[in-house]
């Protein structure tokens, strides 16, 4: 970060986008700043190297806040195995790979070609299994689990907070979704344990899916969680950090060569891919992606009806507000809402709010926060204990995941506000709504592996714990 930056520096006197003028990643081995390269575009930590891009960099505020003092160069080279060359490498080895698609990047790579999530989705599908991969599935589907999980969580913690006197019972509420990254990155390291027990514990759908493949499916195809090598494929360079959390790391028994009893470590998602880095893919082959045909993609994991057509809920950075917000009116007020819920534009377009009335009473009041700028205003509100929300469904990026770091840069001469509001419009194009209580797929794992939601064995392979973590970088802006 630049050191014009006054030690007084307050949110509100920027906008969520900065440009650097110092290099951001620190040596482990000394406390002296290298030179970024210029020539790479990233999120919140640095994409792989890349010699053909002259592009200026753009570093957003929540990059910087989020790592609290800058990612460290062992940070770097965890993020370098998590490459095409990596991919392509485990593919070679015989490892069986799957992927999981996000929709976020299924948007982002259909307004690029000019074509529907679900065209992206079945090519998609042709592309990767022509290079080897195994199966190919739709997070989607690993997020209504973890939709259904976080609205099993926040009714308990709401009737808790309405039935108890007890202070420290109270402080069970705001519930905030804990499925961005960025956000989790940056409680841990900035604002500790004050906030972290306001957190969701249920995992992303990304790790969600991790945890089905790794500790389920992997089972089902007769495969055991070492010989899976699972990617997905994000919007977001965050995810991979989040992915090599030591959380969602878990220890399995192994026969080596010699019959001899070992223990090996694997993890939930062992790569993540940006859109970025799947379009760069797309390209390296000289494919005609818009020509390749489309396959029927693998309903083990993914949300297709009979008919072919893919459902989902509203909301293009997951639906946690809208599903939560429905959910608990129907089962405690008896309140059933059709049609897109009535969000209220508050201060930008990047804080809205949604309530529920009954009896003269509001009963339910929700908020869509995204972009640290609204974020800070909101956890000084937590703090002082004036926060006037139940649940907040919170995203580090401005304009919420389908604006995430990992995502294709607008077209020579798109702005980047068009490009946001073609991908809005994209997102749900050909997706059927669709309440993730009724998902067929989901149903069958409770059925043969998590019991019901809540239950000791969906506590531990969908739900996480967050850790205060200690800065060992002066962070430049930790005074702020």
């Amino acid at each position: 970060m630049s050191e014009k930056f006054s030690a007084t520096l307050r949110i509100g006197d920027l906008n969520d986008y900065i440009a650097p003028s110092q290099g951001c990643v620190v040596s482990l081995k000394a406390n002296s700043v290298s030179r970024l390269d210029t020539s790479q575009k990233v999120g919140r930590v640095a994409a792989p190297a890349k010699t053909l891009q002259t592009d200026p960099v753009k570093i957003s505020l929540k990059d910087c806040l989020a790592c609290s003092g800058c990612i460290t160069s062992a940070e770097t080279v965890m993020l370098e195995k998590q490459s095409l060359d990596e991919f392509f490498s485990n593919i070679n080895r015989g490892k069986a790979v799957i992927v999981s698609l996000s929709p976020q990047s299924r948007a982002s790579l259909a307004v690029y070609f000019g074509l529907s999530p679900l065209q992206v989705f079945r090519k998609l599908t042709t592309l990767f299994k022509s290079l080897g991969v195994k199966a190919m599935f739709d997070t989607s589907c690993s997020r209504d689990l973890t939709l259904i999980e976080s609205c099993n969580e926040f009714i308990s913690r709401y009737k808790q907070s309405r039935s108890t006197a007890n202070e420290e019972c109270k402080t069970s509420l705001p519930m905030i979704a804990s499925a961005c990254p960025g956000w989790i990155c940056y409680a841990e390291k900035t604002l500790g344990s004050f906030i972290l027990p306001y957190i969701s514990s249920v995992k992303s759908p990304q790790q969600t899916m991790g945890a089905i493949i790794k500790h389920h499916v992997c089972q089902n195809l007769s495969l055991r969680p070492e010989e899976v090598y699972h990617v997905t494929v994000m919007p977001c360079y965050d995810k991979k950090l989040e992915a090599a959390r030591e959380d969602f790391v878990f220890q399995v028994e192994h026969l080596d060569e010699t019959q001899k009893n070992t223990v090996l470590e694997t993890t939930e998602v062992d790569s993540v891919l940006t859109s970025g880095e799947v379009l760069e893919l797309i390209q390296s082959k000289s494919i005609d992606f818009g020509a390749l045909e489309e396959s029927a993609p693998d309903k083990l994991l993914t949300n297709v009806d009979e008919e072919g057509n893919l459902f989902g809920v509203y909301g293009s950075s997951g639906g946690y507000a809208d599903t939560i917000f429905r959910h608990t009116a129907q089962v405690l007020y008896g309140r059933e809402i059709k049609g897109p819920l009535e969000f209220k534009t508050i201060r930008n377009t990047d804080f809205r709010e949604v309530s529920l009335e009954v009896d003269g009473e509001i009963v339910l009041k929700f908020a869509q926060c995204y972009g640290f700028r609204n974020l800070q205003n909101v956890v000084r509100k937590i703090k002082i204990g004036k926060c006037e929300y139940q649940f907040l469904e919170v995203m580090a990026c401005p304009s919420g995941c389908l604006n995430g770091g990992g995502q294709i840069k607008p077209k020579p001469g798109q702005s980047a506000k068009d490009l946001l509001q073609s991908l809005e419009t994209t997102y749900m194009e050909h997706i059927l709504v669709a309440d993730p209580f009724d998902n067929p797929v989901i149903k069958s794992l409770y059925d043969e592996w998590l019991e019901q939601p809540g239950s000791e064995r969906a506590k531990k392979h969908m739900h996480t714990e967050y850790h205060p973590v200690l800065k060992t970088v002066t962070s430049q802006l930790q005074n702020w």
